[in-house]
C-alpha cells in the first residue's frame, strides 16, 4: 500500500468519512498538517435518506459521492480504501486489514455505528438492518421479491405471509421506512400485477415503547401516528419482539405478575425489515484495549467509547473520538452536561470541533468542551406527511403535515452532497410525487423461487 510521503508536519489519521470524519478532513483544509483518511467504502453515504434506495425511490449515487471526488482539490488530504483492524496507541500506528501499517500524530476515531439486535445476531439474515447501500440493495430486493412471489403463490394464507411486512422499530427510520413501504403497496404498484392486490398489503410497525418516535414531544408523537394510520400502517406498540424465523415472529406485549410475559402472539411474514436498536461500532472495543483500559469502564452499554469534554480520550489527547462512536456529552456554559444525541448534525460539529481543538493543541493550547447545538429533529412518514420539531430563541417550533413534509424535503436537499445530488433527489421527488412511481426497482442476482411457499426471497 501506498503511504504518503515522509514530511515533517504532523501526519492526522481520520478513520471513517461518514458525517463526523468528513466535517474533520474538511476543517483541516488549510491546516499545516497531512491527513489520510481511511474508509471501508469508496464513498460519502447520506444516511437520513439510505431508506429511500431501500424503497425503490432513489438510486445510490443520489444520496452518495466518492470520497476521493470530494476531497479532490484539498490538498493535504489522502484518501484510503481500507479496513482497520487494530489500533496501537503505544506506538502511534493503526493496523489495516491487508496486514499494512500506518503511523499517527494525531488520530480521530469516526467509525459510527452498526445495527443492534439485543444479543439476537442470529436475526440479522431474517431480518436485515439499514446501515449501508448493500444493506438497503438487500432490503430493496426483498421488497420487489416479496410482491413477485405472492403473484405466483395460489394458497391464500401463504400469500398472505407474503404480502405482510413488518418494520421493528419505530424511531425516525422505522417510521420512515413503514410509511414508504404503504405508498408503495397503494399508490406505486396497483396496476401492475394480474393476480394479487398489492394495495392488500400488510404494513405493521412493531415498536417495544409505548410511542412511535419516542425522542419527540408526545404531541408530534402522536400526530406522527395518526399520518401512519391515514397511510394505511397498522402501529402495535408495547409490543417487542422476541422470536425471529424464516416464517414470521413472535411478539410479546405487556407483563404478568413477576414480570412474566402476559401475552404473546405470531405474525407470519416473510418480510422483516429491523429499525429498533443501534450499537457502536466493534472499533471501539479495539480502542478500548489500545488504551489499556477495562471495557466496562471506557464503554457505554451501546459500545461506545467515553470521552472527555474535548472528545479525546482519558490520557491521550492526541485521540479524539467523534460521532456515534462516541459517549460524548454537551458542556453548554451555565447548564449541566447533557448526552449528545447519535444524530447527522451531533457528528458534523464534533468533526469540526475534534479538528479545532487538535489545531489548538498543536499550538500548545488546551481543547474545549464540545457544545452541541440543538436545531431540533424531522422525520417524514410519507407523502405530505411529516413532523418537524425545531429549537429557536424564542422557544420550540412544532408543527406537522404538509408544511411539515415540505421544510423536511428542502433540509435534506440543502444538506445533500454536492449540486449534482440536490438535483437529482429533486427531479426524482417531482416526478415520484407527480406520478407515485418509483423507478429505481431494479433488483439483481435474483434467485428465482422454488415450490410455492418453500423459499424466500
Amino acid at each position: 500500500m501506498t503511504t504518503p510521503a515522509p514530511t515533517h508536519r504532523p501526519h492526522v489519521v481520520i478513520i471513517g468519512c461518514g458525517f463526523g470524519g468528513l466535517e474533520a478532513a474538511r476543517a483541516l483544509r488549510d491546516a499545516p498538517v497531512d491527513v489520510t483518511l481511511i474508509d471501508r467504502t469508496n464513498h460519502h453515504l447520506f444516511q437520513p435518506l439510505l431508506y429511500q434506495v431501500a424503497t425503490a425511490g432513489l438510486s445510490a449515487p443520489a444520496i452518495a459521492a466518492p470520497i476521493r471526488h470530494l476531497f479532490r482539490r484539498q490538498d493535504n488530504v489522502t484518501t484510503l480504501l481500507g479496513e482497520v483492524t487494530g489500533i496501537d496507541a503505544a506506538g502511534r500506528q493503526v493496523h489495516l486489514k491487508d496486514g499494512s501499517a500506518l503511523a499517527w500524530d494525531h488520530l480521530i476515531v469516526a467509525a459510527g455505528a452498526t445495527h443492534s439486535y439485543f444479543g439476537r445476531d442470529d436475526w440479522a439474515p431474517l431480518a436485515p438492518g439499514l446501515k449501508t447501500l448493500d444493506d438497503a440493495f438487500e432490503i430493496r430486493r426483498r421488497i420487489l421479491l416479496a410482491f413477485e412471489a405472492a403473484e405466483k403463490e395460489p394458497d391464500a394464507e401463504r400469500r398472505a405471509a407474503w404480502l405482510t411486512f413488518v418494520v421493528v422499530g419505530a424511531g425516525p427510520t422505522g417510521v420512515e421506512m413503514a410509511g414508504t413501504l404503504a405508498e408503495i403497496a397503494r399508490h406505486t404498484l396497483p396496476g401492475e400485477f394480474r393476480h394479487i392486490d398489492p394495495a392488500s398489503a400488510s404494513i405493521l410497525l412493531v415498536e417495544g415503547g409505548p410511542r412511535v418516535l419516542q425522542a419527540m414531544p408526545e404531541g408530534l408523537s402522536q400526530r406522527a401516528r395518526e399520518q401512519l394510520e391515514k397511510l394505511g400502517v397498522e402501529v402495535r406498540l408495547n409490543a417487542r419482539v422476541s422470536a425471529i424465523d424464516a416464517a414470521g415472529l413472535e411478539v410479546q406485549t405487556g407483563q404478568g405478575p413477576g414480570g412474566a410475559d402476559a401475552s404473546s402472539y405470531r405474525i407470519n411474514s416473510k418480510c422483516i425489515i429491523w429499525a429498533a436498536g443501534v450499537a457502536a461500532s466493534p472499533l471501539g472495543r479495539l480502542l478500548a484495549r489500545a488504551i489499556g483500559s477495562e471495557e466496562a469502564q471506557a464503554l457505554d452499554r451501546a459500545g461506545r467509547i467515553r470521552v472527555q469534554p474535548d472528545l479525546s480520550l482519558p490520557g491521550h489527547p492526541e485521540i479524539s473520538v467523534i460521532g456515534d462512536l462516541a459517549a460524548a456529552q454537551s458542556h453548554a456554559p451555565g447548564r449541566e452536561p447533557r448526552p449528545v444525541p447519535g444524530v447527522s448534525p451531533a457528528a458534523k460539529q464534533m468533526g469540526r470541533a475534534a479538528a479545532a481543538n487538535l489545531l489548538r493543541r498543536l499550538r500548545g493550547e488546551a481543547g474545549l468542551p464540545f457544545h452541541y447545538s440543538d436545531y431540533g429533529n424531522l422525520a417524514t412518514i410519507g407523502r405530505n406527511s411529516a413532523v418537524v420539531d425545531l429549537s429557536s430563541p424564542l422557544g420550540p417550533f412544532r408543527f406537522s403535515g404538509y408544511f411539515a413534509w415540505l421544510f423536511w424535503l428542502f433540509a435534506h436537499v440543502y444538506f445533500l452532497i454536492g449540486f449534482r445530488n440536490r438535483l437529482v433527489v429533486l427531479i426524482d421527488w417531482a416526478s415520484a410525487y407527480w406520478s407515485a412511481q418509483r423507478y429505481a426497482r431494479v433488483v439483481t442476482g435474483v434467485e428465482l423461487p422454488g415450490p410455492p411457499g418453500e423459499t424466500p426471497p
